[in-house]
C-alpha cells in the first residue's frame, strides 16, 4: 500500500494552524496572491488540497515543514539507534511513566 493523503484531515489541520497563529482567510488569500478565497475553502472542506507550490508557501507563512500540514496514512519508522537524541529522550520518557505508575 502506497501513501496517500486525507484531504479533508489535511484541510482540517491548515485551518487548526491558520486559528492558532491568528491567520484569517483573508490574510492566506493576500499571501498566495490568489484570486479568491473559494479555494481555501475547497482545502477546508476537503474538496481540494493546496498545490505544491502554496503548501510550501504556507510551510513558511506557518513556519512548519510541509509534513505537518498533511494528514495521511503513511508510517514513521523512527530507529532510535540512529538518532541518539531520540534514545535520549525515549528513556526520559519511559523512566518518567515508570516513576509515575510507582506513585499514583
Amino acid at each position: 500500500m502506497y501513501p496517500t493523503i486525507d484531504m479533508k484531515a489535511t484541510g482540517m489541520c491548515i485551518r487548526r494552524i491558520m486559528s492558532q497563529r491568528k491567520f484569517t482567510v483573508k490574510d492566506v488569500q493576500k499571501y498566495l496572491n490568489l484570486s479568491s478565497v473559494q479555494s481555501i475553502y475547497h482545502w477546508f472542506n476537503g474538496k481540494s488540497v493546496p498545490t505544491v507550490d502554496n503548501l510550501y508557501a504556507l510551510s513558511e507563512l506557518f513556519q512548519l515543514p510541509v509534513d505537518a500540514m498533511l494528514v495521511g496514512n503513511r508510517k514513521y519508522h523512527m530507529s532510535f539507534s540512529d538518532k541518539p537524541f531520540y534514545r535520549q529522550v525515549y528513556v526520559y520518557y519511559t523512566e518518567i511513566k515508570r516513576l509515575r505508575v510507582s506513585y499514583p
